[in-house]
This record gives C-alpha cells, structure tokens and sequence, in this order.
C-alpha cells in the first residue's frame, strides 16, 4: 500500500511551513485549508494523519528541542521522527519517543549510520537529504551521488529511505520522475520521496515509478492532497 505521510517541521514549539531548506526564513504555517491553527498537537487532532515524519528543526540547529511535544504526537499516530542524530545516544533518546529513528545524510555520519543500523536492525530509516542536486553532508564518505550512497545502503536492514529534495520542499513544483526511477531501481529497500509534490496526480506517478510513500505537508495545507487520504 503506498504511504501518504504527513510533515511536521517544528520550530519553537509551531509547525512551520517549510520552503527550499532556508530554514532562517520559516514562518508557521497560516492559512492551511486543513487546520486552523499552527500547534502541532491541534493540527494532529484536526488531521488525523495515519503517519507523521516529524522534524525537529530546533534540535537539529542545537538551539532547543521539541521532544515533549513528539512524544505526544507519537502516541496518537505512528512517527519517523528525525531529531538530528549526532551520536549513537540521541538514538536510543529517539527510540523513546518515535515508531521509527530517521538518521540523515545531513546530520549523521556514515559510519554512525552503519554503527545505528547495526545495532538497532529494522528500527532506523536512513534520510538522504540533496540539495541542488547534491547530497547535503559534513561527512566526506557521503559527498558522492546519491545513486552511489543508495548502493552502499543495500548492505544494511535499513526500515526505508527517504530521498528528500529539499530544494523543490514547500514549492509544490513537480517531481524528477527520471531520477527516482534510478534510485528505485538501484535499491533494495523502499523508497519514499519528499519535495515538491504537487497533487494526486503526483501520488500516482510517484505509484507507478515505484516509489513507496510520499512525504507531504505544502498540498495538504492548499488542499491539493485532501487531508482525510493521509
């Protein structure tokens, strides 16, 4: 079944809307055809999402952290919650309050990735976030392309791969049908895609690539994507 999933990026205690990764520039989100209000725990209660990837922008900035307010998110609807992993701690501190860790390209390193994957099987996703069509990392072991990455992942039980386009994040522009369709093939592990989906029809081409979940939160507040199919 393919997964519609539904994007809190959360900052100071708000969901923000999210647009191109320039995060300096996030503002809550306003005028959401969906929800009335920009607190995580009433839009949940408005929405009802089956499933969340939840991303903690203060924590990933190290200027705070939203984890009291996930843990109630987590308990209501099942959770990918990326935290920023820096060390293997923050996974077991991640495990406490999320179905699923999100260990990504921007904040992990390779080898703690492999080191998590390792310890914790079947209970990380890996994100492998790109940026003008790079991968955004710290660590030289990932500034290779992302088919290349992918590749190195087949070797792990990694839960899924989320490849995030935070380029086209909150624009609403379109999907690079071509290069997920190598990523699909190229892996062994599921894929789901988030950055610039439209609409329904979006969901369908992303279906009929292979793709298997979609990350949304810009369409669902404009009412593209009805928020009673997530």
């Amino acid at each position: 079944m393919f997964r519609i999933i539904f994007v809190l990026d959360l900052l100071n205690g708000n969901v923000v809307h999210a647009v191109r990764g320039e995060r300096a520039l996030y503002q809550p989100v306003r005028n959401s055809k969906a929800c009335d209000s920009s607190d995580p725990i009433e839009m949940i209660s408005a929405i009802k999402p089956k499933e969340v990837y939840i991303a903690d922008l203060d924590r990933l900035q190290h200027t705070g952290n939203n984890l009291g307010i996930i843990k109630k998110i987590s308990a209501v609807t099942k959770s990918m919650v990326n935290i920023g992993i820096e060390k293997m701690d923050d996974i077991e501190q991640c495990l406490k309050i999320a179905d699923t860790v999100i260990m990504s390209s921007e904040a992990s390193s390779f080898d703690l990735m492999k080191r998590g994957l390792e310890k914790f099987p079947g209970s990380i996703s890996i994100t492998i976030d790109i940026k003008n069509d790079k991968i955004l990392t710290k660590d030289d072991a990932m500034r290779v392309e992302p088919e290349e990455l992918i590749r190195k992942l087949n070797g792990f039980r990694v839960k899924d791969i989320v490849v995030i386009d935070l380029s086209k994040v909150g624009t609403c522009t379109g999907i690079d049908e071509d290069f997920l369709g190598s990523i699909v093939r190229i892996s062994k592990h599921s894929i789901i895609f988030g950055g610039g989906v439209r609409d329904m029809e979006d969901i369908t081409i992303l279906k009929d690539i292979g793709v298997k979940g979609a990350l949304v939160a810009t369409a669902v507040h404009s009412g593209k994507i009805p928020a009673n199919l997530i």
